[in-house]
């Protein structure tokens, strides 16, 4: 009897461990949803490069072991309900939702799914009541920082561009950022445009309001870090360019297209935190136990062919202090 029981247990173990091989298997199913980028941006070749990189570094690849739908609200706030819904009837493993408009929509539409996001201000959207541990199935990273980096930037700005009077603000928060822009611009002897949007932040939105700024006497723009701003960078990039206007952006992305200059967030390292906690949750990790990731790392990117262009010449001073110098 006790040698029945023993091959018994060997058998049994044995289909065990089979049942556990088939459940690891199984490709995980991972949904990506922005509010504003179009899914084909949504690639190794994108914009989120470092997160799937980081990925495949954690042992996941697209297709042999994971899944990926991609959807995007094209900027379409009323369709992004529906989105939600959508998202989570096909219930995957894991959300990664970027911007905070669609983070809240799919955080309203499901209380289990993990939902990891690559959002501004969690705390003041509601997205979690604590960056330490987040109470609910929602987690991730932000690049919000202290809104002290206006100041920061207006005044590298100034260094470059020291004749600038009237600087264009570009943001759909100005209420948010716009007193700190004041306060910076004061002391730099410079004031603030601002021409708040009359609709949804498209092509044709941003080129009535930087001409309507220019029109009232912006020779510069500074442009903040919005989920619309990043999705349409290179258009603002162009409008800069064509009204010769010194300009600072948030992100690098901005200054790789032609943008002058940019003082803001490691990105790249952003986005590989947020794959370590896609990575943690598929592994079984409650998001209650992943705290938000802040930004720590900040680079200052000289688009130099662009100076040359706006005729401006960069004192050595900053350009010895520059992350990366472009050619």
């Amino acid at each position: 009897m006790r040698r029945r029981d023993f091959v018994t247990g060997l058998l049994l173990a044995a289909a065990i461990k089979r049942a556990d091989c088939q459940e690891h298997a199984k490709p995980y199913h991972m949904a990506m949803v922005a509010g504003n980028y179009p899914t084909a941006a949504m690639t190794e070749t994108g914009p989120a490069q470092a997160f799937f990189q980081e990925l495949r570094r954690l042992g996941y690849a697209e297709g042999p072991n994971l899944v990926i739908d991609r959807y995007s609200g094209e900027g379409q706030e009323e369709r992004f309900d529906e989105l939600a819904r959508e998202v989570v009837r096909l219930k995957p493993d894991v959300i990664f939702a970027i911007a905070v408009p669609i983070a809240l929509k799919l955080k309203a539409a499901t209380a289990t799914i993990p939902i990891v996001g690559l959002v501004a201000d969690p705390l003041g959207t509601g997205l979690v009541s604590k960056l330490a541990r987040p109470d609910s199935n929602f987690t991730g990273v932000t690049l919000d920082v202290d809104v002290e980096i206006w100041g920061k930037r207006l005044e590298l700005l100034k260094e470059a561009s020291p004749n600038l009077s009237k600087v264009g603000i570009v943001t759909p928060e100005f209420n948010y950022y716009g007193p700190e822009v004041q306060k910076a611009c004061q002391l730099l002897g410079c004031s603030v445009l601002n021409s708040p949007p009359e609709g949804p932040l498209q092509e044709t939105e941003y080129r009535r309001v930087i001409a309507a700024m220019v029109q009232n006497g912006a020779d510069a723009l500074i442009v903040d870090d919005s989920d619309a701003n990043t999705a349409y960078r290179r258009v603002i990039v162009e409008l800069a360019e064509t009204y010769r206007l010194a300009t600072m952006y948030p992100l690098r992305a901005f200054a790789e297209s032609g943008g002058f200059m940019s003082y803001g967030v490691d990105v790249a390292d952003i986005l590989r935190h947020a794959a370590g906690q896609v990575d943690k949750v598929l592994k079984g990790t409650n998001p209650r136990e992943i705290p938000i990731y802040q930004a720590t790392k900040f680079e200052l990117v000289i688009n130099l062919k662009t100076a040359n262009t706006l005729g401006l010449t960069i004192p050595p001073s900053l350009l010895a202090r520059a992350d990366e110098v472009i050619e």
